[in-house]
């Protein structure tokens, strides 16, 4: 059979997908989630919620099922929801949008990003630059477009970046910078400086600023300050967020992207051609969510406070190292205790469903290949789970301690 060529071979080589004989390997993610289901582990390793979102955004899904909004939504999306997300900019961030130019729904956050490096990427010779570890899509997306991935390496145990690293990465070769705060994995939330350093450096060297801001109302130090807001950027940034997180409701795939006019149209030619349009009732569910009073915002931050701060406490108590996160689902702990000289995250979250009943991530899968080994006790553990079920992770667990 004929090699497969072209932008698959670049996407799985750059991201990691090939296994050794050069087919496509399931990802850990996969791997984890079939050793819990094996092993009858808990299951803290994919990052998404056991619990449905809030009853009114449930019941505004149903309530568009059922007076018919089951058909193609318009090219930017709905016009409720391209009003919610500007409403929703303006009331939490004072930014002003124009919801039918600067705002653009997209089948959630991944594709707004894939569109956006499809759509900005000018040649083999354009780099992207991430904060590594990086959510896994990261390195396919960059891949996929054709460009360079450039690596800002976050550090045990906070997880900020060094600044000197950073303009160290920029050059007058970015073409985009791309910004997941809160982060996933680390649970990072940058400082100020980070944010600002970030404007500098894409005004500097001419660079799109591109942030994932699907975390946003996820922050255990309230407010997400988005860096669209820093002096400067907003001419150049395209900010992404989705409702997965917010609202529970990951299986929706309701996303959206929001920015200079400009931009958008960039980004509305490429999308158009991927999904084309998705979800239509979500849409209008979302858009319903989008106008929740803060009591709601506020809650959702506070509730997932309460279960990180119940993690940590199940991981400290089991012997491991902890970074404690400011933001997103996730913490991040060191295993190297457990460890032996001959293993690393992988093979540690591995044995880890047979050894304590609990499933986890390795940092590892959201590392590139050369830095491996900077992250290779480190294992990603997520909250997003029901109290009950955190404890009873904890309770076994303790067990590694024992």
């Amino acid at each position: 059979m004929r090699e497969i060529p072209g932008a698959w071979q670049r996407t799985a080589r750059g991201a990691g997908l090939l296994s050794p004989t050069g087919v496509p390997a399931p990802t850990i993610f996969a791997e984890m989630t079939a050793l819990a289901v094996r092993t009858g582990a808990v299951n803290l390793g994919q990052g998404f919620p056991d619990e449905d979102g809030p009853k009114e955004v449930l019941d505004a899904a149903a309530a568009a099922i059922a007076a018919g909004e089951n058909q193609y939504a318009p090219g930017r999306g709905v016009p409720a929801l391209l009003q919610a997300v500007a409403a929703h900019q303006r009331r939490f961030y004072g930014i002003e949008l124009d919801p039918q130019r600067e705002v653009l729904i997209t089948a959630g956050a991944t594709e707004a990003l894939a569109a956006t490096l499809l759509a900005l990427i000018d040649s083999p010779d354009d780099e992207v630059v991430v904060f590594e570890p990086y959510y896994d899509s990261y390195a396919a997306c960059v891949a996929l477009a054709g460009a360079r991935l450039v690596t800002v390496p976050l550090r045990w145990r906070d997880f900020q970046p060094d600044l000197d690293e950073l303009a160290a990465a920029v050059s007058d070769r970015t073409r985009l910078i791309l910004v997941n705060d809160p982060h996933n994995p680390t649970g990072a939330v940058f400082s100020a400086a980070v944010r600002n350093e970030i404007v500098r450096l894409a005004e500097r060297h001419d660079a799109i600023v591109v942030t994932d801001e699907v975390y946003e109302h996820l922050v255990f130090e309230p407010p997400h300050v988005p860096i669209a807001k820093v002096p400067g950027a907003a001419e150049r940034t395209l900010t992404i967020s989705s409702a997965g997180k917010t609202f529970s409701t990951t299986g929706w795939k309701i996303g959206w992207i929001s920015g200079p006019g400009d931009l958008i149209d960039a980004v509305t030619a490429v999308k158009q051609f991927l999904t084309y349009v998705n979800g239509t009732p979500f849409q209008h569910a979302i858009a319903a969510g989008l106008a929740l009073p803060d009591a709601f915002f506020a809650g959702v931050g506070d509730a997932l406070q309460v279960k990180r701060d119940l993690l940590g406490d199940g991981l400290r108590a089991a012997g491991f190292e902890v970074s404690v996160p400011g933001g997103s689902y996730f913490t991040v702990a060191n295993a190297a205790h457990l460890m032996t000289s001959e293993t690393d995250a992988a093979d540690f979250c591995r044995e880890l469903p047979e050894r304590a009943g609990v499933a986890a991530i390795p940092l590892t899968a959201f590392t590139t290949r050369g830095r491996r080994k900077e992250y290779a006790t480190l294992v990603r553990f997520a909250a997003c789970k029901r109290t009950d079920v955190i404890a009873e992770a904890s309770r076994r667990l303790a067990a590694l301690s024992g």
